[in-house]
């Protein structure tokens, strides 16, 4: 097992409820800058993080499991001062939100799911395992897992900035392993009845981790979890609607505040 890492991290805002976001398979943190700028800083202290792999934290290697990103996460927790913390996770890292819950629950105020993939073992028919065990390989790959799990609605000059950005703040070997780790891990009996309060924000657009999946597994799971589906959005809705992304996400923070 490694030893944890401080991982590559930005923090906006000085409030006294602190946050932790980290972004999902396809990049590293900068999938959030949409938000910046309508954070409320005054209430909120949040760090955006890159796990191992990508962005800043591109060249600290590892095993590229939900073990070692949790510890990671709760390591830099810790270096930071923070005991307790609410977690935002965005589909890959969706799913690591449930691994924190059901391991290192007594951290968390609450956890928010974006897009997120459930705590189970993903089953991929032939086409779509070839599709996304390549991509790492094959860029346009990257694209099309963009476009069809927005719905095929936006602009082809969105679907080619998500590859170049994926490709920009990824290193190959990382992205190859994390695949495996978010669609192979299954922990989903470690998080049933965990008290954790839990919102799972899914897209109404998102062929990838549709509404009816999330309700069959993950609101199954947590007695506390809370849907929201967010209109004119898919599986990215930081990005496709970043101000009802904010406004949502900080009203259920807010309930579970100190």
């Amino acid at each position: 097992m490694s030893t944890a890492a401080l991982l590559g991290h930005e923090i906006l805002g000085d409030g006294p409820e602190k946050v932790i976001v980290m972004g999902g398979w396809l990049g590293d943190r900068s999938v959030f800058q949409p938000i910046h700028l309508w954070l409320d800083r005054e209430k909120f202290t949040y760090c955006f993080v890159d796990p191992r792999g990508y962005g800043e934290s591109r060249d600290i290697a590892g095993e590229y499991t939900f073990a070692e990103i949790a510890g990671d996460v709760t390591a830099l927790a810790d270096n930071l001062g923070w005991n307790k913390f609410h977690y935002i996770g965005h589909s890959m890292m969706g799913k690591t939100a449930q691994f924190l819950c059901a391991r290192y629950g007594d951290r968390l105020k609450s956890a928010v799911g974006v897009a997120p993939v459930p705590a189970c073992k993903i089953s991929l028919d032939e086409n779509g395992y070839a599709l996304f065990s390549s991509a790492w390989e094959v860029p346009a790959n990257r694209g099309i897992i963009c476009t069809v799990t927005t719905g095929s609605r936006h602009t082809p000059k969105w679907e080619q900035f998500m590859i170049s950005e994926s490709l920009r703040t990824t290193t190959p070997e990382a992205y190859r392993a994390y695949f495996h780790t978010w669609s192979g891990e299954d922990f989903a009996e470690e998080v049933q009845g965990c008290p954790v309060p839990f919102l799972a924000l899914t897209g109404e657009y998102d062929a990838g981790v549709p509404t009816e999946f999330v309700k069959g597994t993950i609101l199954e799971w947590f007695p506390k979890a809370e849907l929201h589906v967010m209109s004119n959005a898919g599986h990215y809705p930081m990005v496709e609607t970043p101000i009802q992304f904010v406004t949502v996400c900080e009203a259920f923070m807010a309930r579970w505040a100190a």
